[in-house]
């Protein structure tokens, strides 16, 4: 047992040894997110189209996780033996996939009570589809473990700013221009002989609502609005998967 112990703590030849003695240094990122919305469906409805006043209920999910991708760049302070404090301005690009769920009307265009026999697999849904682009920095303090061999393992807290690059004034929903995520993460430095690679899973969520509720007012298409006012607030989340050259 206590050979075994030996072994696995045995030394090996450190690459990089003065690499985190730095006072500062610079990086590179690229990984993979997945982005997703805690929405807050409003209920029944009175909405006053171009055809008249009706009542409506119509419900809206993101019903996945969709996939993006992220790139950008880092610069990192050393704060002391264990801690550090990392600036990382990225761009995020991805989708949000929303389905609603009109709860009072089927394909055919009459409401469901007037239906001689109602299915409610035959409601009308519909699919939108936002194209998202976020600029972002984050402000992210690190605390790492001490250095074992070619490996050092990490937890990380930080705060990241968004801002909203892609809306579109013809979508059923709109997402507002800024956005800020508290987030939180593990990760692990491993030293290679050229370079630090610093693979990170971090959960981000958002700390304010993220649905611009003034949308409807600047349709165009009033028959828009049961499904643009069906929401009134979405805080966002994100899992994100990252990975660092320094």
């Amino acid at each position: 047992m206590c050979a075994v112990s030996a072994i696995a703590q045995e030394r090996t030849v450190e690459n990089r040894p003065y690499t985190d003695l730095r006072p500062f240094h610079f990086g590179v990122l690229v990984g993979t997110h997945f982005q997703d919305i805690e929405l807050n469906n409003v209920g029944p409805q009175v909405i006053t189209t171009e055809d008249g006043t009706i009542d409506a209920l119509v419900t809206c999910d993101q019903d996945r996780w969709d996939a993006g991708f992220n790139v950008g760049v880092l610069g990192e302070f050393r704060l002391g033996t264990h801690f550090a404090l990392r600036v990382a301005p990225a761009m995020y690009f991805g989708t949000k996939h929303f389905t609603f769920l009109n709860l009072k009307e089927t394909p055919d265009g009459k409401p469901i009570e007037e239906q001689e026999e109602p299915q409610n697999n035959k409601q009308v849904t519909q699919i939108s589809v936002l194209k998202t682009a976020y600029m972002s920095c984050a402000f992210e303090l690190i605390f790492s473990a001490k250095r074992f061999n070619n490996h050092r393992p990490y937890m990380m807290l930080g705060l990241n700013p968004m801002l909203n690059l892609s809306n579109k004034e013809d979508e059923y929903l709109k997402m507002k221009k800024f956005d800020a995520y508290l987030e939180a993460g593990l990760g692990c430095d491993f030293y290679l002989p050229f370079f630090k690679l610093r693979p990170e899973l971090k959960f981000a969520y958002g700390l304010t609502n993220c649905i611009d509720t003034d949308h409807g007012n600047h349709l165009k298409d009033k028959n828009m609005l049961q499904y643009t006012n069906s929401v009134n607030k979405g805080r966002s989340k994100m899992i994100v998967l990252t990975f660092y050259f320094e």
